[in-house]
């Protein structure tokens, strides 16, 4: 399907840039109303629609869930209030996640034009190579996002309306979906799509630093090649090899100024998502656990992935990043430099001491994004299921 031919490899006949990778991506927000036309009425027309899942999603969501609670939190049963409440704390992350990313989107922009000149610097097919399978690889990931996040919100919508009751019971001043079954629907399809401007919002901000890691990790492995190969060319100079050095360098530089770029919006979002994914995980858990029955464990279980998926990935991708930079620094000291010129020898030298310091993000200036933080923040999941079960509070509450 030409939809989705972007998550195979192009031929490598057919120029293919870093920036593909994103395209998934960006159309997405195109769709949600991020990325407006530069001029013309449409402009204005295209902003008005930008307002409304910003309206709904980060606006009314956080709202109408505590208007619920404190109106209906009699007639909930605890499996609902599970469900709700565990939405609810994450919608509140969402909503800051979401406009954090808004904010920042020129930075997404800026970085991409430093990956044009790192694809400049492409002079092979194997390079090449790598730069087409990222890309699918980065689409074919958002593509897995979307169908894990789309199929949370569809299957808790589908099991609680046909259960008879809202699929999150949102506050809705305009219909009583106790009035009757129609009541009842136009409740369920008005939450599902309120709730659908959240999901798509809160996987914009999920995965934008995955896919953009992804794409420094392929330079990195670019620049990894490009190492091995300095002095390899018995027919290059020694002026010729020494400039192959400066370009090796210099691509180094243009991907931390790359990571550089992008390091303030992954410091916010991602300390946001540090900071809730240990109470919602366990509440999670705690719902699956004691009071879901089977479409709603799916449900809520589709859940547990999507918040699994918010953090874990890149988690990973960060640590591959720090395993990369220790690789390049091995890579320059077993390079063919023994028998080069001084200067040669000493701008390695300068270049490997460069390379050791690790590439690491920090999330909100506290936590070092890797898979040991992420761990330790999920951990107190775990915690929560615990106080539940010593304390017998299921079996108090159902």
């Amino acid at each position: 399907m030409v939809l989705f031919e972007l998550i195979h490899p192009a031929p490598l006949t057919e120029k293919v840039q870093s920036r593909q990778g994103n395209v998934y991506l960006y159309r997405a927000m195109w769709l949600i109303g991020w990325i407006p036309p530069k001029e013309g009425l449409l402009r204005y027309v295209y902003l008005f629609w930008t307002c409304v899942p910003f309206a709904f999603g980060v606006f009314y969501l956080p709202v109408g869930f505590i208007i619920s609670y404190v109106q209906e939190f009699k007639n909930f049963t605890p499996g609902e209030f599970l469900t709700s409440l565990q939405v609810c704390i994450n919608v509140y992350g969402a909503s800051v996640k979401s406009t954090i990313t808004y904010i920042f989107l020129w930075r997404l922009r800026k970085t991409e034009m430093l990956l044009d000149a790192l694809d400049k610097r492409l002079d092979s097919d194997s390079d090449r190579e790598k730069i087409h399978n990222m890309v699918a690889r980065c689409n074919y990931a958002f593509l897995i996002y979307s169908f894990i996040y789309c199929g949370y919100a569809g299957s808790t919508f589908l099991s609680y309306a046909l259960s008879g009751r809202p699929p999150w019971s949102v506050y809705n001043p305009f219909v009583n979906w106790r009035d009757g079954l129609g009541s009842l629907w136009i409740q369920a399809i008005f939450e599902y799509i309120t709730m659908s401007f959240a999901v798509l919002q809160d996987q914009l901000s999920d995965t934008y630093p995955l896919m953009f890691t992804i794409q420094f990790r392929a330079h990195m492995d670019i620049l990894k090649d490009h190492v091995r190969n300095l002095r390899m060319n018995p027919e290059r100079s020694e002026a010729d090899n020494y400039q192959d050095l400066v370009n090796c360098v210099m691509d180094h530089k243009m991907i931390l100024r790359c990571c550089d770029m992008i390091r303030p919006m992954i410091s916010r979002t991602i300390f946001v998502q540090f900071a809730l994914i240990g109470s919602v995980l366990g509440l999670t858990l705690v719902n699956v656990f004691f009071f879901s029955n089977f479409w709603k464990g799916v449900a809520s279980l589709l859940f547990v992935i999507t918040i699994l998926l918010q953090t874990f990935p890149f988690c990973y991708t960060c640590n591959l990043l720090i395993d990369d930079a220790q690789e390049l620094a091995n890579t320059i000291f077993q390079s063919n430099w023994v028998d080069a010129e001084p200067r040669y020898r000493a701008t390695l030298v300068h270049f490997m001491h460069h390379v050791q310091q690790p590439i690491i993000f920090i999330a909100g200036g506290i936590f070092p994004i890797s898979m040991n933080s992420n761990i330790s923040v999920a951990k107190f999941a775990f915690s929560i299921i615990t106080i539940v079960r010593q304390m017998n509070l299921a079996e108090q509450f159902q």
